[in-house]
């Protein structure tokens, strides 16, 4: 309780220059405050009504995902808003605080890599530029884990577009094997019709340098690219495209129920991903809604 409301409180019994003196307030400073109280209530009602709209946001049985915070709730609460109804971020973080709202975060971090000392070398065409524009030309790929409750694990090979941070391919499997990464990019050239001319960037785990990989990749006119070993920041869009999935989809847990649910709910994030969750490197829309806007939708490289 703060000192002017415990002036309040008491002044029927004690008087407010006596409560004032005692407690080392001006008795202006407490009338000042009375007087702002209806202003006070006032801005309480709207932060309350703010919550309201926030909490379905962050409530998957209401359509929305707990993984949001602050940018994405703010980009929701905006989206198609009239200009006197639209609010800031600033605004959103607080109240967001105030009710206790906030995004899941992620607990643990687990290396998967399984470096090829011998394996094919290949150039860096990345470059750590990250930066999004247009789809079809630039890919970025990695393993992650899945972990389930018996503990056991399944892993999922990504393809993410660059130019709209799209999930164009994925595999799931029991097992690391290079089959896992093949089918990853498999999935991708279906969902695009064409890798030809695009680049694919990964680090140097060896299913990416197998003999296999590499031919497929020739198959589908993929050019190659590798960071440095050992330096995850050079592929730091997937990594961070891991966090984020196993953030959002083990919410806190230590591990999947089993590993049909590990499958449904990655089928189902991935639908979301792509189709719904805003990314705020393409301007806080999800990646089918920035594809759909791009004047040449696909720009493979020639």
């Amino acid at each position: 309780m703060n000192r002017f409301q415990f002036v309040d409180d008491h002044k029927d019994a004690w008087g407010v220059k006596r409560l004032c003196e005692v407690i080392g307030i001006a008795r202006s400073s407490f009338y000042a405050w009375v007087a702002a109280a209806p202003g006070r209530r006032a801005r309480a009602a709207a932060d309350a009504e703010l919550a309201a709209r926030i909490r379905p946001l962050q409530d998957p049985k209401q359509g929305g995902d707990r993984a949001y915070g602050v940018p994405r709730i703010t980009a929701d609460l905006n989206e198609g808003a009239a200009p006197a109804e639209r609010v800031n971020r600033k605004r959103v973080a607080r109240v967001m605080r105030k009710f206790g709202y906030a995004g899941i975060r992620l607990r643990r971090r687990v290396r998967t890599t399984i470096p090829d000392q011998a394996g094919r070398r290949f150039p860096d065409l990345i470059g750590r530029d990250f930066s999004a524009g247009t789809p079809g030309c630039r890919y970025v790929g990695d393993i992650t884990y899945l972990p389930l409750e018996d503990g056991s694990n399944l892993y999922l090979a990504s393809v993410i577009d660059l130019g709209s941070r799209k999930l164009a391919g994925w595999a799931m499997a029991d097992h690391m094997r290079t089959a896992l990464v093949e089918d990853a990019l498999t999935a991708a050239w279906r969902e695009r019709g064409t890798l030809r001319g695009a680049v694919f960037h990964s680090d140097h785990g060896s299913v990416y340098t197998s003999k296999d990989y590499v031919k497929l990749c020739g198959q589908y006119g993929v050019k190659q690219s590798m960071g440095a070993v050992g330096s995850s920041a050079d592929n730091a869009l997937a990594e961070s495209f891991n966090a984020a999935l196993k953030r959002e989809l083990l919410e806190g847990r230590e591990a999947f129920p089993d590993a049909t649910t590990a499958y449904r709910a990655v089928f189902r994030w991935a639908n979301r991903y792509n189709t719904r969750r805003r990314h705020s490197a393409i301007g806080n829309v999800a990646p089918n809604v920035y594809e759909a806007a791009m004047p040449d939708r696909l720009g493979i490289a020639a």
